[in-house]
């Protein structure tokens, strides 16, 4: 009687082991199929995206040519075919992070099955163990007419403990990775939630571009020199609205206590955009410091070509959002986005043609804000950036203004105004 527990206990482990393999050889099966699927939307991608980077160099160069209404024209149906594409990458990418997901589910599944065919199989190894201390090693000895069987017995049992140590490790090794393997299919899910609110917000750029478009022949009839005096109209209308912005933010007076918000230092704030390209400076220089100052610039402007993502560049909390252009003859910032930091900054994010945030949202850095668009007063699609000292801004309607009249946007004092470039890293 006593001879057989170490044999019995000693095959239990050996079937645990072999049906194991089985489950790995099962998974293995499982996760290949998922992988040849998941290795054929990579490939997806990567030709997608070589399609979206020779539009990018067509965008690019279209808008380097001279600003008339064919130019206009054709770089609209670039940049609708540019981001036609795009939408085929995000639905590509959801589809695969959806397998990667599948995979994950199964992995984790098995991972779990691991863990506890493992845990079943210590109990019941540690229980027997626990009986055969109990009767005694003198006893198993004596009960032993042949020594060689005995020697077979006590052989058995010491690689069998050894087994419960493989297995223990084992164990801790599935568990760790099972860890990991949750915060994975957590990370996958976040992309998922980011890759659909691409999806709905390029989808929304197509039609922003298709009906910009449209109201640009609409305007123009489709004639040259139609376009050529809308222009200048926009610029001159342009000046004439920065010039009266000037005067009027010239008297607002806010307090604004220097110690309120952080002096410059590069990296307080992150880059909007992936892809830093600098179209426009702030302000003009004025002793030791940049300020911004009538006829100059009051922010930074980024390239972006329509349907950019646009990023948050601090924590802090949506304090507004509006869009000029339902006001004719406004040409200030088109749709608008301002975020009111923790630090005492503040910041617009100026001619997006999608707003994909609402005012209350907290945001972290890097979290979407929207897309560029060519909104409001510009020359061709960028992201126009301001960056205020909170205590001198204030959002409200422009009712001192001749065509801003209804408009609600930020105002400031004119102090409150900081240099954007002395705030995001170095260039």
């Amino acid at each position: 009687m006593m001879k057989w527990y170490p044999k019995y206990l000693f095959q239990i482990v050996f079937i645990s082991i072999l049906f194991q393999s089985s489950l790995v050889v099962a998974q293995t099966i499982d996760t290949n199929v998922l992988q040849s699927k998941i290795d054929e939307r990579n490939n997806q991608i990567k030709q997608l995206e070589l399609e979206i980077k020779q539009y990018n160099t067509e965008v690019t160069n279209a808008g380097k040519q001279a600003t008339t209404l064919k130019n206009t024209l054709n770089t609209l149906d670039l940049t609708k075919k540019k981001i036609t594409t795009d939408i085929k990458i995000t639905d590509s990418k959801i589809s695969k992070t959806l397998l990667t997901i599948d995979q994950l589910e199964q992995n984790i599944n098995n991972t779990e099955a691991h863990i506890q065919l493992n845990k079943n199989a210590i109990i019941s190894a540690l229980k027997n163990t626990q009986a055969i201390d109990d009767i005694g090693i003198i006893q198993l000895v004596l009960s032993n007419n042949n020594i060689s069987e005995l020697w077979t017995d006590i052989d058995n049992l010491r690689q069998f403990q050894a087994i419960i140590k493989t297995k223990s490790n084992e164990l801790t090794t599935l568990q760790n990775d099972l860890v990991n393997k949750q915060s994975n299919m957590k990370s996958q899910k976040d992309t998922l939630v980011n890759l659909k609110q691409d999806l709905s917000g390029k989808k929304e750029v197509v039609e922003s571009t298709t009906k910009e478009k449209a109201t640009l022949l609409a305007v123009t009839k489709n004639k040259e020199q139609t376009f050529i005096q809308l222009v200048k109209t926009k610029e001159e209308q342009k000046a004439q609205f920065e010039k009266e912005l000037y005067e009027y933010e010239s008297q607002l007076h806010y307090a604004v206590d220097k110690g309120s918000y952080p002096g410059p230092r590069n990296g307080v704030l992150s880059w909007p955009v992936d892809n830093v390209f600098i179209t426009q400076r702030f302000g003009r220089t004025v002793g030791a410091e940049k300020l911004y100052t009538s006829g100059s610039h009051n922010g930074v402007d980024f390239r972006a070509t329509m349907g950019t993502r646009i990023k948050n560049v601090l924590d802090g909390t949506v304090v507004g959002s509006g869009n000029t252009d339902a006001y004719p003859g406004c040409y200030s910032f088109g749709k608008w986005v301002m975020v009111k930091h923790d630090n005492g900054l503040s910041t617009i994010f100026g001619h997006l043609s999608v707003i994909s945030v609402s005012t209350g949202d907290r945001l972290a850095i890097g979290d979407l804000i929207g897309f560029s668009g060519n909104t409001g007063y510009s020359t061709g699609p960028h992201l126009h950036i301001s960056v205020y000292a909170t205590q001198g801004v204030r959002i409200e309607k422009y009712v001192n203004s001749i065509g801003c009249k209804q408009a609600t946007m930020p105002l400031a004092d004119i102090k409150a105004y900081l240099d954007p470039l002395a705030y995001f890293p170095n260039l």
